[in-house]
């Protein structure tokens, strides 16, 4: 599948924290081609073929969100977030309802006729704002639980220059990367497993617990990354459509991250170099200390306007990534083999 038919597909698909039953039968029917898929406890998704040096290739699946905590007296919805969500991005914004029914809804906004000096500098709370539906209180309740989810309304727009624009590339891009990447790698003889995981934006959960068991001889982490854009700083981001960004930090295996430099020197796949000071704010974090600890890498995908409904990234950049896999893996296949 085309990078841009595969990236549409993933993200039309909603799965905010603990909700991603749509996007795993997806996932499933994906990944069956190329090994026996399972979901465990927490709703990971995992597929594992091939045999020899064992890598394990991560990305969640999870996205950004709210849950519905009560239904006021006027019918809108009082909500909470599920993850880091913007609140800067709230009003106003078209979402959408996961209930019994799949309903529209927009954010409700105090139009500026009726605004005082001050609330044009304030951003409420999340507590604060109302969801409306257009429903009074008791049809709402007959079609919204209590939990459940909210995203924001799917939008998939073509932009110039190979990129697209959407909610939920983080981390989607990585996901669409990690499967572009399995058609050459399951010709090789290494024993690949594919964690997709859930409810990184919780807390890296599913990376915690997906690779229990696994016995996986190193790791590599796909995510994305700040691209730079204006108000930015530049020695923090990376730069659309220049490449995969190669994480370097205390946390990661120097080992892997040299390893991914020299296949992407040798195979002329476009690169970038990404410094982290400890932490990665990735599952590279916690898959690097899963049981008695596990070889850690982290590849990124730059991406504009994060945690927002209209995030942007560059298809070659995704696909720069799958090709580095590729390479890595060869290369790491060709040494444990020699």
């Amino acid at each position: 599948m085309k990078t841009y038919d595969l990236v549409k597909k993933l993200v039309s698909v909603p799965a905010v924290g603990g909700e991603e039953d749509k996007i795993i039968s997806v996932l499933k029917e994906i990944l069956s081609s190329y090994g026996k898929v399972e979901i465990d406890a927490v709703n990971n998704v995992i597929c594992t073929f091939g045999s020899g040096y064992h890598i394990l290739l991560d990305a969640h699946i999870d996205e950004i969100g709210l849950t519905v905590t009560s239904i006021a007296d006027d019918g809108f919805l009082k909500v909470a977030a599920c993850g880091g969500v913007d609140k800067r991005m709230l009003l106003g914004s078209e979402v959408t309802v996961w209930g019994k029914e799949t309903l529209g809804g927009v954010i409700s906004t105090l139009p500026p006729h009726l605004q005082k000096a001050s609330d044009e500098k304030k951003v409420p709370e999340i507590g604060e704002i109302s969801v409306d539906v257009g429903l009074d209180k008791k049809a709402a309740q007959k079609l919204i639980p209590l939990g459940s989810k909210i995203t924001f309304k799917r939008q998939f727009t073509p932009l110039l220059n190979n990129q697209v624009s959407s909610n939920c590339l983080d981390d989607r891009a990585g996901v669409a990367a990690v499967i572009s990447a399995l058609d050459e790698l399951k010709k090789l003889p290494v024993k690949v497993t594919v964690l997709l995981s859930t409810q990184e934006e919780l807390g890296t959960r599913g990376a915690k617990s997906g690779p229990y068991g696994r016995d996986a001889d190193e790791a590599i982490a796909v995510d994305v990354s700040f691209g730079f854009t204006p108000g930015c700083d530049k020695e923090e981001c990376g730069e659309i459509g220049k490449g995969a960004m190669i994480g370097i930090s205390p946390i990661l295996d120097k080992n892997i991250y040299t390893g991914l430099i020299d296949a992407a020197k040798e195979n002329n796949i476009k690169y970038q170099i990404e410094v982290m000071n400890g932490r990665t704010g990735t599952n590279a974090d916690v898959i690097s200390v899963s049981e008695s600890g596990v070889r850690s890498g982290l590849i990124s995908i730059p991406l504009k306007y994060m945690h927002s409904p209209v995030e942007v990234v560059d298809l070659s950049d995704i696909e720069s990534v799958s090709d580095l896999i590729v390479a890595y893996v060869k290369r790491k296949a060709g040494a444990e083999n020699a």
